[in-house]
């Protein structure tokens, strides 16, 4: 385990997830969450790496979405426990990537 993500899973909000000031349907909406709900961009990255444990570069490609996209949404995932590191691989400008798997 690196030192960027911790052993054990962080919450996905800290306090109560935010909402919009005085809408009822945003604050129930955000109390509908839990740490083991994901958003349609995690889920898929998500999905992904259970297929195939991949770089963010190969997850971007494969997904045809932004590597800014991709980055923070595999790192919310790891933060989670949902994935861990397995191994390095080398990307198309040659340098060595961590390679990302389901925990």
């Amino acid at each position: 385990m690196s030192d960027y993500y911790p052993e054990t899973p962080l919450p996905l909000f800290t306090q109560r997830a935010p909402s919009v000031n005085g809408s009822v349907t945003s604050a129930a909406a955000a109390d509908s969450l839990s740490c083991k709900t994901l958003n349609a961009l995690q889920r898929k990255v998500l999905e992904f790496i259970a297929w195939r444990p991949s770089t963010d570069e190969e997850i971007a490609t494969e997904l045809n979405m932004n590597p800014s996209t991709v980055r923070p949404r595999r790192i919310e995932l790891a933060r989670r426990g949902l994935i861990v590191e397995d191994g390095t691989r080398k990307t198309s400008s040659g340098r060595m990537a961590c390679v990302w798997r389901v925990a």
